[in-house]
């Protein structure tokens, strides 16, 4: 894969900033620094990361796909709060691993997106619950 200066400048935002952002929101922190670059740009090279397995996209619902330059094996946390996206170090499944479960189905990669509140947003709470009590 070349290296040229718009898909070094995308890779080198997503691994600067790990918070998982959509191809707009790259789209515009690149152009603040290189304005040359298009959206065509941008997702034309977040596509060729992707197919060089240096990024990924990530599994999330909503509008908008999510990308990852950590693409080592993890898990994904989403706040249904904020939508913040946190990365979760890996564990494995044991039911994901019993063949039992899965009839003929054959697994060639899993990963799991686990919905909840942050612990930001948590103590927010927390702390509104005490207010109004």
């Amino acid at each position: 894969m070349r290296c040229t200066p718009q898909r070094f400048v995308v890779m080198e935002h997503l691994m600067r900033h790990p918070v998982h952002a959509t191809a707009e929101e790259i789209y515009q922190a690149v152009n603040r620094t290189d304005p040359r670059a298009s959206r065509a740009t941008v997702y034309n090279n977040l596509h060729a990361l992707m197919k060089a397995g240096l990024v990924r996209e990530l599994p999330v619902e909503g509008n908008a796909t999510r990308f990852d330059a950590n693409v080592k094996r993890h898990h994904h946390f989403v706040c249904e709060n904020c939508g913040r996206v946190e990365d979760i170090d890996w564990f494995d499944s044991p039911h994901l691993a019993r063949r039992s479960t899965l009839g003929g189905r054959v697994v060639r990669d899993y990963e799991m997106v686990i919905r909840g509140t942050c612990e930001t947003c948590s103590q927010q709470l927390e702390e509104e619950a005490k207010c109004l009590n």
